[in-house]
């Protein structure tokens, strides 16, 4: 479609979202949407055979002017941890509008045909990593999770006195290859039991354990320690170290988590006693950990830990009564919720919200709302971290019966915090 057309005075401006041909590219086509990505991303080096290997071909959109591609959007089909348990979740990733087709109304073509396939599918929940903070609050996302940016002198570090220890565990150092199937047991273990984490598959574990010598960036190969009993394994590190002298010939090295699980309290002080007591390690550092990591209550001081706090999960409601209704709830709620949604008009109205420690009914209706709100709103909320008691003293929601808001927090709450390990 040509972008030279101009409408006349007598013709109404047409609909920048209809202007784009949102489709399934063809094989022929995906060197050219890969460049998309590429260049909106800002990403110097992008292997497309290995971004080929994640890629679920019939749910990658991708939104052509012609024959050419200016606009992407992909769907990761994952069984994620949700309030109430493991759920089919639709992980959207790979977004990226060509620099030159920027605010024309591509993403929102994007974005619409997207969610309605997802509903489609049966999935109620959508999930996404998100580059901008500015970006998919319109699209009905909220951001509902958070996550941490550490780093630990080990010189000051210390664990407490009355961390747990098991005298049964022991610690085995191997490369992670070589106890992939280790690592893969804590892991489905663990995932289940974190909200927001997903069960990876034999393609995610692959990727996750590449380790060619060009991505360590002056960094060891990939290490890995498994904390065990004579039952089997209970948890594991990542992580890779670098090797620093000062110029007094100090041993100034630094370790770098990747990642770490467990599931149990002793194995995870075995591991970060690990990484915290490597000698030559002067600082340990780890992106994008859970912000109730066990580390930040195992150290003895905890401001040993300097923290930078960011982003995790953003989560769309996608089916709005079938996600309410298969959400686990800490109190008993009854609340009608007036309900604005743009994209998903099937959300949009008032529902009214019946639930207790056991059920929960969501149903459509026309009794007055005891609070009104977007969709995003909900979403940040649904993971049971954000508090919609922050939107409403920033006026950005309205409550019409006293109350309703912090009650509707409280059976929203959870006591662990939801975060997910891998960025998809």
């Amino acid at each position: 479609m040509s972008f030279s057309r101009e409408s006349s005075a007598h013709e109404a401006e047409p609909d920048p979202v209809a202007r784009w041909d949102v489709r399934v590219p063809e094989e022929s086509e995906l060197p050219a949407v890969a460049h998309v990505v590429r260049e909106a991303m800002l990403i110097a080096d992008y292997d497309f055979e290995e971004v080929r290997e994640s890629i679920e071909r019939d749910r990658a959109l991708a939104a052509f002017d012609g024959a050419r591609p200016v606009g992407t959007a992909g769907v990761h089909s994952f069984t994620m941890t949700m309030p109430g348990g493991p759920r089919r979740v639709a992980a959207v990733t790979g977004v990226g509008v060509w620099p030159t087709r920027r605010r024309r109304g591509v993403l929102s073509a994007l974005m619409s045909r997207q969610l309605a396939d997802i509903r489609d599918r049966g999935e109620d929940v959508a999930a996404l990593f998100a580059s901008e903070g500015g970006i998919y609050g319109r699209f009905g996302y909220g951001p509902a999770a958070g996550a941490v940016d550490f780093d630990v002198h080990t010189r000051e570090a210390a664990l407490r006195p009355d961390a747990p220890r098991d005298p049964a565990l022991r610690l085995r150092l191997a490369g992670a290859d070589d106890v992939r199937k280790e690592l893969e047991e804590v892991h489905k273990a663990a995932a289940a039991q974190r909200v927001g984490e997903f069960q990876r598959s034999a393609a995610w574990w692959d990727k996750l354990l590449r380790d060619k010598p060009e991505d360590r960036r002056g960094q060891s190969a990939l290490r890995c320690a498994v904390a065990e009993d004579d039952a089997g394994p209970l948890g594991y590190v990542l992580y890779r170290t670098t090797q620093l002298w000062s110029e007094h010939g100090a041993a100034e090295g630094g370790l770098r988590v990747k990642e770490v699980y467990a599931t149990a309290p002793a194995a995870a002080t075995m591991l970060w006693e690990h990484v915290l007591t490597r000698d030559l390690v002067l600082r340990v550092s780890h992106d994008m950990a859970p912000p109730d990591d066990p580390l930040f209550h195992l150290l003895a001081d905890p401001y040993r830990a300097r923290r930078r706090q960011v982003d995790n999960l953003w989560i769309r409601l996608v089916d709005l009564p079938a996600a309410l209704e298969k959400r686990t709830y800490a109190a008993p709620v009854d609340a009608v919720i007036e309900v604005g949604d743009r994209h998903c008009p099937w959300n949009a109205g008032r529902w009214r919200l019946s639930a207790d420690t056991t059920a929960a009914r969501c149903t459509s209706t026309e009794a007055a709302p005891d609070v009104s709100l977007d969709v995003a709103h909900l979403g940040a909320a649904y993971l049971g971290d954000t508090r919609l008691g922050g939107y409403l003293a920033a006026g950005l929601i309205r409550e019409a019966t006293p109350g309703a808001v912090h009650r509707l927090d409280t059976a929203l709450h959870r006591s662990d915090r939801p975060h997910c390990g891998n960025i998809f």
